[in-house]
């Protein structure tokens, strides 16, 4: 369906390790660097740990794709916990070495006189162990004793081993694996991707399937998609897929987010199923009606009438008492006021009275030189 509406060649978010659809985070070229460093080394153990689908085994996978044959033979062995205690059979296996049995003595047999045939020919051996948390001590006791096999000075076998977060614990706890411990010449614990490397991881393995741009992407379902799956790439794939899937069927060439959280929500409920059915509730009892007495309601009522008509009566007397209160602290203002007031008043009839002497004594010359004038 993927390939029929979207024109895609491949499962772009398909489950199992790809090394072509490798993707180089910032997380993987550190613990690439650290486990060339080792590689380096040409002895020891190199520890790669982290949670669950954070892409230790594509990591092992891409690995083991890079290598120079001529210069490195690689075993590559994913052990199950019912075969933990079978290391040198399974590397025996994944080396095609013929055995006269099918026990460890006969694997051993065939390892050893294999590498030093390799290291007489120039090349290293490296075996890579992924999901190395399903080995059991005896197991990894196994590693020390392949890892102790040298061709006079130099070491025959170099391991890597991609485990889960806890194998740190058992390296750490167990007191037997202090042998190995020493030889662990790098260590790596792998985190989940940044929110700024979720667009193009998605891009990058929708273009290894031949992605051309159809269906396009907001921007808020990289955002969300960080959020719901917390960047670790085992988490991203199957809600990708089912984005994909669901984008599809409804024939959108636009992904929003309002479809990937529909995804999440179906995931989510797939997910929760319920261990058993609960039992119904038990049925409550039926209240019985209250009685109410309807003096006891009129004397409620006149109580609240009482405090009402209070509190009336009390806001009367703040009122009252807050003017009283004002009055004191303007009454030396007021005083004050009247007092300039009569000042002014007295000097205004002061001024009257000087202007009314004033203006008779004007009349009073101006008839008197006209006096001579009506006389003659």
């Amino acid at each position: 369906m993927l390939g029929d509406f979207y024109g895609l060649t491949a499962k772009p978010f398909q489950p199992a390790p790809d090394p072509a659809f490798y993707y180089a985070s910032a997380t993987h070229r550190k613990a690439l660097s650290y486990l060339e460093y080792g590689l380096a080394q040409g002895e020891g153990f190199a520890v790669i740990t982290g949670e669950r689908g954070t892409g230790k085994s594509v990591l092992a996978a891409h690995l083991a794709g890079t290598v120079d044959p001529k210069r490195l033979t690689v075993a590559q062995i994913v052990p199950s916990q019912r075969e933990t205690a079978q290391i040198a059979l399974l590397a025996a296996r994944s080396l095609g070495l013929d055995m006269a049995g099918d026990d460890e003595a006969a694997a051993f047999g065939v390892i050893e006189p294999f590498l030093h045939a390799e290291a007489q020919a120039g090349r290293c051996c490296l075996l890579i162990v992924d999901d190395a948390q399903n080995l059991s001590l005896a197991a990894l006791e196994e590693l020390q004793v392949l890892s102790d096999l040298r061709l006079g000075d130099d070491p025959l076998l170099q391991t890597l081993l991609f485990a889960e977060a806890e194998f740190r614990a058992t390296l750490q706890g167990q007191s037997v694996l202090e042998p190995l411990r020493q030889r662990v010449v790098a260590a790596l614990r792998l985190e989940p991707m940044e929110q700024s490397e979720i667009e193009p991881y998605l891009l990058h393995r929708l273009g290894k399937a031949g992605w051309q741009g159809n269906p396009r992407f907001d921007q808020r379902v990289f955002t969300e998609l960080f959020a719901a799956s917390g960047g670790v790439p085992g988490r991203i794939n199957p809600i990708a897929t089912r984005l994909l899937l669901l984008g599809a069927v409804e024939r959108r060439t636009r992904i929003d987010a309002a479809m990937l959280q529909a995804v999440v929500e179906d995931m989510a409920d797939e997910t929760a199923f319920p261990q058993a059915v609960p039992a119904s509730l038990p049925r409550a009892a039926p209240h019985p009606e209250p009685h109410i007495d309807p003096r006891l309601i009129e004397s409620l009522l006149a109580e609240r009438d009482a405090q009402i008509a209070e509190l009336q009566q009390a806001i009367v007397e703040l009122a009252t008492q807050r003017d009283q209160a004002a009055s004191e602290v303007l009454r030396p203002d007021i005083a004050a006021i009247q007092e300039r007031c009569a000042r002014t008043e007295a000097k205004l009839f002061e001024q009257e009275r000087t202007l009314r002497q004033t203006l008779t004594t004007l009349i009073e010359w101006i008839e008197a030189e006209n006096e001579p004038a009506r006389a003659a």
